[in-house]
């Protein structure tokens, strides 16, 4: 938690004004308590409702919470504590029935049925390529594209290697686990490979996803913990990482100025016009998915890259991208990481590899040369390791959600844009790759 600065002479003078005086994430302490004793009220009368206010306050009440907790434990918050503590002891709580029903059904039911995610993605993707340095961004694109596919490579290539060293066969490793982590996630990635599998073997659908989804969601929960170990990385030695910027600049600034050299005062028009833009180029993205069936979030993140790279992209909007970028991450991203453990991070798939010793240390093994091999393509590339090893890491994590976790753990929320050039590009290379392979050893 964190105290409001108070001046000279005004400090307070005991216990319960110094408790008060604290801060709750961004929510000061009286405000916090009375959110506190709404959430107490209707959850006992069983009135909570079940609608987006509802859904929100929830949220809030827990999420700023948590992530108080998670900066306080020790050693843990070096490693991204906050993160795992918003989004997996949430989806503890949930597998031990210890949140309130109703709590459990009003997010699940928001995170559900709004797209809360895809909302949060499209207004961090506008926000941080609109802000973010023209040259930068051309420069990064190609770049990045040539280090996913040398994780692409290398991951399989080492994941195969250690099951193999543990036990399980190639056959094994590759398919049922080094592929479901890089496939992108659970909806675009987990859920048509084992669509495809059941296709070629003699295995229902409903049995392979079951076998691939804890590999998913551990390989998600690795990335997240080595994205805070880079993050450390990047904080001992400041020469290996942009803070969020994947390549080095002429002046080393945003194409606008410096963030901390610009007021933090958000031009409220500017910022609602970017956002109005982010949420058009979506719903233009949806109607491109029903021809072509090229994800929305991809679509909006080739438009805005290539306005961007054109220059066509009016000043007022690219400012108006900053303020909703520091937006988006400060005061949606804790809440939709809570959102995110409640409704689509179930424990038992979790526990589920936990208990498979060989399946464990493949999956640790493959994330970490994932990570590594971007590490070091990136210092060859000339590019920051820190920031690129992150980015691409998201390759393995839970798709959209993975990568919202991943980004958070290693506070580069601003590299979304790339982060999802690595879930969608590289979930789509190895979901084909796989399948296309299934055929010949099935």
């Amino acid at each position: 938690m964190q105290i409001n600065s108070v001046p000279d002479g005004d400090h307070p003078k005991n216990i319960f004004q110094k408790f008060m005086a604290l801060n709750v994430g961004i929510v000061p302490m009286p405000l916090y308590l009375l959110l506190l004793v709404a959430y107490v009220l209707l959850t006992v009368t069983n009135q909570m409702p079940n609608d987006m206010i509802g859904a929100i306050g929830i949220m809030t009440l827990f999420s700023f919470i948590l992530e108080e907790v998670g900066k306080h434990i020790p050693i843990l918050n070096s490693l991204g504590g906050k993160v795992l503590v918003v989004t997996f002891l949430p989806s503890y709580l949930v597998y031990m029935n210890w949140l309130p029903k109703s709590t459990t059904k009003v997010v699940s039911s928001f995170m559900t049925n709004n797209n809360f995610l895809a909302v949060f993605i499209a207004l961090l993707i506008v926000g941080s390529i609109a802000s973010m340095n023209r040259k930068t961004l051309i420069q990064a694109s190609m770049r990045i594209i040539v280090v996913l596919l040398i994780c692409e490579v290398v991951g399989p290539l080492v994941g195969m290697g250690v099951g193999m060293l543990m036990g399980l066969s190639a056959y094994k490793s590759y398919f049922f686990i080094v592929a479901p982590i890089m496939a992108g996630g659970v909806g675009e990635g987990a859920l048509p490979l084992s669509l495809g599998y059941a296709a070629i073997i003699s295995m229902g659908q409903q049995n392979i996803f079951a076998q691939i989804l804890p590999c998913v969601m551990l390989g998600s929960l690795v990335a997240v913990i080595e994205a805070g170990v880079l993050k450390k990385i990047g904080d001992v030695k400041p020469n290996l990482t942009g803070n969020g910027r994947l390549v080095e600049t002429d002046d080393g600034n945003d194409e606008l100025g410096s963030l901390s050299s610009k007021s933090d005062t958000a031009d409220i028009t500017k910022m609602l016009v970017s956002g109005i833009l982010a949420i058009t180029l979506y719903m233009l993205g949806v109607w491109v998915n029903s021809i072509i069936h090229l994800p929305a979030p991809i679509v909006l993140l080739i438009v805005v890259m290539a306005g961007k790279m054109l220059g066509w992209i009016p000043d007022s909007i690219q400012e108006g991208g900053k303020s909703l970028y520091s937006l988006t991450v400060k005061g949606i991203s804790p809440l939709l990481l809570f959102g995110v453990g409640v409704a689509m991070t179930p424990w038992k798939s979790l526990i589920t590899v936990f208990t498979n010793v060989p399946m464990l240390i493949t999956i640790f093994i493959t994330v970490t040369a994932i990570v590594a091999a971007a590490f070091f393509s990136a210092k060859f590339l000339g590019m920051y390791p820190v920031d690129t090893a992150i980015a691409v890491s998201c390759c393995s994590g839970q798709g959209g959600t993975g990568a919202l976790a991943i980004l958070a753990a290693g506070d580069r929320m601003n590299l979304m844009p790339f982060a999802q050039v690595a879930v969608r590009l590289g979930g789509a290379i190895t979901v084909t790759m796989s399948i296309f392979l299934m055929r010949f050893f099935a």
